[in-house]
Order: C-alpha cells, then structure tokens, then sequence
C-alpha cells in the first residue's frame, strides 16, 4: 500500500515501492500496488506493507488532516503487524507532534514515539548509518528535527550526516513493524538487506516461517559504494 501517492511522492521515494515489487517478482512471488488516499481506505483491503514518502508543506495539511481523523485505523494495524517504512514527512506526520518555526503546535497520528521541532538550518547531504540491518546509506534533506521517546529505538547510528536531528547521533526509528527514517534515495534500492526485512516481516506475519532466496546484488551495492564515497 502507498500513502497518499499524490500529496507525498516528490522525492522519488516511489523508488522504494518499485525495489520490492522487483525484489518480489524476482523470487517468483506476487505484488499488487494499491493507492492509500485516505487510511479509512485501509478498511477494505488487506495489505502487507504500507509505504509513506515526503510531500511539500501544503500538501502536507490535508494529509495530517486525514492522520488526524483516522490515526486509529493505522495504529490499530501496525499493533497486528503490518510493516511500515515511512520517509522524511510521513515519518514526521506519524509521531506526537511538530512544532513549527512560529511555535504552533501541529498533532501527529501518536503512532510513532516522536516529536519534531523545525530548525533554523536544513540537514542537507549524503548519510551513513550504522544498523542492525547492516550499513545503510541515503541522502536527507530536512529541516525538521526528531526527537525519539522511551517507547521506540533508532533505526542506527550516524556515522556520516545528521540523521534525525544532527546532535545525538540517531537516525530513523524502529517501532514493531514499522520503520521511519529521512535517508531519501531512495532508500530501499540501495540498501537491499532493509528492502529483505521488510519482506520478510510481511511474510513472517502472514504465513509464520519465512526463508527469501538469494538474489545477485552486485548492482545495488555498487550504487551502496559509490553513495557511502560521496562528500557529505
């Protein structure tokens, strides 16, 4: 399931849904892509992975307006296990608050244990994090900056870039079955042993074993390379 295609797609994090397609297909299993426009949607299907990108600002109001109406029906899924990985503004918009630069105060789904705060600068460059998914690496452009709370973990920790808010050294998060992180690259297609968990998190929640064959990766860690050598 994408959410909200039209309003939070503009940094090519569709590149996320075509690498599992891809991942899938390969290994001979079924994909169907469904558009998530409203998570009252969600109700008449039965999905195995939601996808969420980052949208401009005032697109950004009518889906946190939509959030804000229907958190529960997300919550309430992603409390049965369905696996999630939500980029830079759906990641923001899944967690308590953010408060803008002028000090207001815009609610969050409550999902995710997270608060933002806008900064005065943008967190703009290339990014390493060191995981428990092996090294990722992506590109973050935000000016929001995340704060994690005592209910969820990071996804890992910076080693090169800003990560969640440039000062303690976390980038991302972990929440059950749901990843957030603001490495935009997209992420997926480069760091292809997090595009396997989230499959076989799926997978594992459906049928209870799991075992995903190989696949020759030499193309995706070559693109890993060369984005790990950039200058930040």
């Amino acid at each position: 399931g994408h959410l909200y295609p039209k309003q939070m797609n503009v940094y090519g994090d569709m590149g996320n849904i075509i690498t599992l397609k891809y991942r899938l297909e390969s290994r001979g299993m079924g994909f169907r892509y469904f558009a998530v426009d409203s998570l009252k949607e969600m109700k008449r299907v039965n999905l195995d992975i939601v996808i969420g990108g980052g949208g401009q600002d005032s697109n950004q109001d009518t889906v946190q307006s939509d959030i804000i109406k229907n958190s529960e029906i997300l919550i309430q899924e992603c409390n049965d296990g369905l696996v999630g990985l939500m980029i830079c503004g759906m990641y923001q918009l899944l967690g308590n608050e953010f408060v803008t630069s002028e000090g207001s105060v815009i609610k969050g789904a409550g999902l995710l244990d997270i608060d933002t705060v806008a900064g005065r600068e943008r967190l703009i460059g290339n990014v390493v994090v060191d995981s428990s998914f092996g090294e990722l690496v992506g590109f973050e452009n935000h000016s929001g900056k995340t704060y994690l709370g005592d209910h969820v973990e990071s996804l890992g920790r910076v080693v090169k870039g800003a990560g969640n808010n440039g000062e303690d050294g976390t980038e991302g998060v972990v929440y059950k079955n749901f990843f957030g992180s603001y490495m935009h690259g997209p992420l997926l297609a480069k760091n292809p042993r997090l595009a396997d968990e989230l499959i076989k998190r799926s997978i594992l929640r459906k049928y209870n074993n799991v075992k995903l064959s190989g696949l020759d990766d030499a193309l995706e860690y070559a693109a890993h390379k060369i984005a790990k050598g950039r200058p930040r």
